[in-house]
């Protein structure tokens, strides 16, 4: 039988050895049978969509409260999924993956995803890169330093993040369309690594973004039970970590758990791209518009609410609860190190108080602040004993509810600022950046775009009195293009999409409609 794939992009030897022939059946069998209701539900989401620009806001679903209400456990969690105190995120390229995995945590989070900019040669080399970390023995010389890096003894724990439903990967096509992103990600992945890892004796482990509803959790169960009969594995081999970083999604989380009861491992708090999901979600409510983004932290009512009903739960079914990102980078500074430290201190005593099992980093020199938290600072591997019986019940008024704070000329500023670097970044291939102190990825790129855009449609003002308008904010970006150049220099100013970057983010904040991804139409300008 010919295989249905079309490569728009030739394929290097490399390559080859992962698009390998056995491979790419596998992938344009998951392609065929799965991608036409993978439509479908992204058709239901643009529908739940205008149910919100219409008035309505999101709230727990009267049709599944069976679910909710009736006691059931997912199936067993293996051993190493027990204890994931701490986990260490980043993207796939070599020396990233070497030094994630040799950190001084539980999990390492491969990322295809928001800390990935998704090139032709970046996808292909991550699956390169996981194949190798799999197969032990990984290693990289570093052609500008010199420094030789190699995978220690004993490395975390290997979890590989897809990218999210609505993402396409244009270089194959299935029937002049192209393929889902993450059915690429997830087949060849899977693919490469399930021996290696079977005989290790653990489990093939993922984390899935960016999920709405229970729905598109039973689309990934039947994706994830398709592929062990295929492949003749026992039920649950396959394992899922759902990060809730949408607002539909939060109303949703007993249903997700349900519809992967046999698959599912944790569920993360993936708090970033969750502000950026409540601006989106609620874009035409003008009673719901959040202040500056350095504003909107986990001790606000809302988020809070969300962190504990995760925590609650998860623990009533046997599932983890992982907490959110610690985006700081440690400084050089002394006095500025500890003050970026104590700031991480409090946020991660918040989410273990909170009854989270383990935790996210974003760089290795906060794992042993956090371990203090999450490690010495827990009683056994994790915290499912924390049940929050006695909380009260967490409503939609209070998941949904405003958060106080100013939008000031400074937040405003800093948004264009940061937005502007992070594009210019992802189009020229990096996806994850140290950006004033931050790591940031594109959710934090996310929220700052929207929430102009959601000023700018609200006409709302800043803590100045002046009003936010499309003049306003192309008046300000012109300004911080001109500071970012001063700050960089001409030459990396021309050799880098910098011009590109301005353009895309005056075109995305300005337009009528708020485009839901900064990352699809910046897709299609990536090699």
């Amino acid at each position: 039988m010919t295989n249905p794939l079309v490569f728009t992009h030739t394929l290097d030897d490399p390559a080859k050895s992962i698009f390998s022939d056995e491979a790419t059946a596998f992938l344009a069998e998951l392609v065929q049978e799965f991608r036409p209701r993978l439509f479908e539900l992204l058709e239901q989401r643009k529908q739940r969509q205008q149910n919100y620009d219409n008035g309505n806001l999101p709230d727990f679903d009267q049709q599944t409260q069976s679910i909710r209400d009736d006691e059931w456990q997912i199936a067993e969690l293996p051993n190493d999924l027990k204890k994931r105190r701490l986990e260490i995120t980043g993207p796939v390229d070599r020396k990233m993956v070497i030094n994630a995995l040799n950190a001084n945590v539980d999990c390492y989070m491969a990322d295809f995803e928001d800390s990935q900019s998704p090139t032709w040669d970046g996808v292909v080399n991550g699956q390169i890169n996981l194949r190798d970390a799999n197969k032990g023995g990984m290693t990289y010389d570093d052609p500008t330093s010199g420094k030789h890096y190699a995978v220690n003894q004993h490395p975390a724990l290997l979890i590989a993040r897809v990218r999210g439903l609505h993402l396409p990967e244009k270089h194959i096509l299935l029937d002049d369309q192209p393929i889902p992103g993450a059915l690429m990600d997830f087949a060849l992945y899977f693919f490469h690594n399930y021996q290696q890892r079977l005989q290790k004796g653990t489990g093939v482990y993922y984390y899935l973004p960016k999920l709405e509803h229970g729905d598109e959790a039973k689309w990934w169960a039947d994706v994830f039970h398709y592929t062990e009969k295929r492949f003749n594995l026992k039920t649950s081999t396959i394992r899922a970590t759902v990060l809730i970083e949408t607002l539909p999604a939060v109303f949703q989380m007993h249903e997700i758990l349900y519809r992967m009861r046999d698959h599912i491992a944790a569920l993360n708090c993936g708090r970033w791209d969750y502000i950026f999901s409540y601006i989106k979600t609620l874009k035409a409510h003008p009673d719901r518009v959040l202040p500056d983004r350095q504003m909107v932290g986990m001790d606000k009512p809302f988020l809070n609410a969300y962190s504990r009903l995760l925590v609650k739960t998860c623990h009533q079914r046997g599932v983890l609860a992982m907490g959110g990102m610690a985006a700081f980078i440690p400084s050089k500074d002394a006095e500025q190190n500890q003050q970026i430290l104590a700031k991480v201190h409090a946020d991660k005593t918040l989410e273990r108080d909170n009854g989270h099992d383990g935790t996210w980093i974003a760089h290795p020199g906060l794992a042993d602040t956090v371990r203090e938290i999450f490690v010495d600072g827990i009683d056994g591997d994790n915290q499912l004993h924390v049940l929050r019986e006695q909380d009260d019940n967490i409503t939609q008024s209070l998941l949904l509810q405003p958060c106080d704070g100013e939008r000031t000329e400074q937040g405003m500023r800093m948004n264009i600022r940061v937005s502007l670097q992070y594009i210019a970044a992802w189009l020229d291939g990096k996806g994850c950046v140290p950006i004033y102190g931050l790591m940031e990825d594109a959710a934090t790129a996310e929220i700052s775009r929207t929430s102009i855009w959601q000023w700018i449609r609200h006409g709302k003002t800043l803590s100045n009195g002046t009003r936010v308008t499309r003049e306003l904010f192309r008046e300000y970006l012109q300004q911080e293009a001109d500071a970012v150049r001063k700050e960089v220099g001409d030459k990396r100013w021309q050799d880098e999409p910098f011009a590109q970057a301005k353009q895309l983010l005056d075109e995305i904040t300005t337009a009528d409609q708020l485009v839901d991804f900064l990352t699809l139409p910046g897709y299609q300008k990536l090699a």
